[in-house]
């Protein structure tokens, strides 16, 4: 079964985005940075997704982000599906922080349940079989919208949703061009998945 074990972002300011995310999220290993200064402009084709248990979580994790520098895209609130809101760093990455849950069951925390990367692609059936084909597992399909992958015991979840509709969900435009500036560190091996999208030898 596919581990990822990490994700490498590409910033221009390593040492300024290392600082920003362990004050925002302190996510240790699991999120890494490197330097790079490959163009890139608007929507990236992908969202960092935090999962958490409950709405006060949310709003400690988008708290302390939007102190690191970070900047609201969609202010946490409640919605038909929990609670959540989406925010973005300074080197460009969008982060939604969210919860199934409508309401606190205990005190605040700032514990993370998973971290999942959401990928936009242009054709989400294809894709799909992309990764299957790599020997991913699927644990959820809803036809061309959205799947996602079995990576039990992984430090990172993979999903998958049209672009269109991943920009719609993090509140930018999908326009964008360039370098994805993600590279996702797994037992997979190395390859690049049919968006473009860099895989490593974790």
């Amino acid at each position: 079964m596919t581990s990822i074990d990490l994700i490498t972002l590409e910033v221009s300011d390593p040492t300024a985005a290392e600082a920003s995310y362990t004050a925002a999220f302190g996510l240790g290993d699991t999120v890494r940075v490197r330097a790079s200064e490959a163009p890139t402009t608007g929507f990236r084709g992908f969202v960092m997704s935090l999962v958490v248990g409950q709405p006060s979580t949310v709003d400690s994790l988008i708290g302390t982000a939007l102190d690191a520098g970070f900047t609201a895209l969609k202010p946490a609130k409640k919605s038909f599906w929990g609670y959540g809101g989406v925010v973005q760093a300074p080197d460009g990455t969008i982060w939604k922080v969210a919860t199934s849950q409508k309401k606190d069951t205990g005190p605040a925390t700032r514990e993370v349940d998973d971290v999942v990367l959401l990928l936009g692609v242009e054709n989400v059936k294809a894709s799909k079989q992309a990764y299957v084909d790599r020997g991913l597992s699927v644990s959820k399909s809803f036809g061309s919208k959205y799947v996602e992958f079995a990576t039990p015991g992984s430090p990172v979840r993979l999903a998958l949703y049209g672009r269109r509709a991943a920009a719609k969900d993090a509140g930018v435009s999908p326009d964008g061009t360039g370098s994805h500036r993600i590279a996702i560190g797994s037992d997979a091996g190395t390859f690049t998945d049919p968006d473009g999208f860099a895989w490593e030898r974790a």
